[in-house]
């Protein structure tokens, strides 16, 4: 991947070592480094905005990256930003993945018709709503949209979790494609090191199942490499589908 590409700056204020993880979406951490505190802030509760395990990036010990919470109302005074790994800091917080894979739909770095005249997010289809309905003229492109942290030596895979939600958002895919429009599944990977993307067949099968039937219907899918360096993210190119998928 030769591509290099900022996307948007992502600012953090702190940084922390995990201690637990109470729940999906609540941690405890101790955070070391705080320019606004003159020494540690000890069994803090921050807010995580990611419903999938995380297992190899949210484990007591392990480094974070924190962004103080703009209202002073909240529960949890802070969101977790990135977690560190051996390929540098991966972001975990999903609450960006909308205006990443916007900026992807609007620089064309996935596999879009050209000239595409409007961009519609959150589009009921089904029983579902889709992440975005784009339109040139009649035509019509339902794009889902999915973030990926984990990895397998150099394969990203998806999901971490059992997710019948993420399953029946691909189903709707294949309807789209089978109804005569085109849809696409974008899917967003937060590890630089990855060289290709597949379903995670062992985790959960029935997802795996269901793209490979959108796959064969005409679903086109799009994994596309994204880095967290400098409060930047950074875009590093299309990677293929692993050895069987595509």
């Amino acid at each position: 991947m030769s591509e290099r590409k900022v996307v948007m700056e992502i600012a953090w204020d702190a940084e922390a070592r995990l201690l637990s993880r109470p729940n999906r979406f609540l941690g405890v951490v101790d955070i070391t480094s705080f320019s606004g505190s003159p020494s540690e802030i000890r069994d803090e509760k921050v807010h995580i905005h990611d419903p999938g395990r995380l297992e190899d990036l949210l484990y007591p010990g392990n480094e974070l990256l924190l962004k103080k919470a703009s209202n002073p109302n909240r529960k949890t005074g802070w969101d977790v930003i990135a977690a560190k790994a051996d390929d540098g800091w991966i972001l975990i917080n999903s609450a960006f993945h909308r205006r990443i894979a916007e900026w992807a739909i609007r620089n064309e770095v996935s596999p879009l018709p050209e000239g595409m005249d409007s961009i519609a997010a959150e589009q009921k289809f089904g029983d579902s709503r889709l992440d975005f309905l784009l339109g040139k003229g009649d035509a019509k492109v339902w794009v889902e949209v999915k973030g990926c942290t984990l990895i397998n030596g150099r394969k990203a895979i998806f999901p971490d979790a059992p997710t019948l939600r993420g399953k029946k958002h691909i189903d709707e895919l294949g309807k789209a494609v089978r109804g005569g429009d085109e849809a696409l599944l974008l899917i967003l990977i937060f590890r630089q090191d990855a060289c290709c993307f597949a379903p995670n067949e062992i985790i959960d099968p029935d997802l795996a199942g269901a793209f490979r039937d959108a796959v064969n219907a005409g679903v086109n899918v799009c994994p596309l490499v994204f880095s967290y360096e400098d409060r930047e993210i950074v875009y590093r190119g299309n990677i293929p589908l692993c050895d069987g998928w595509g």
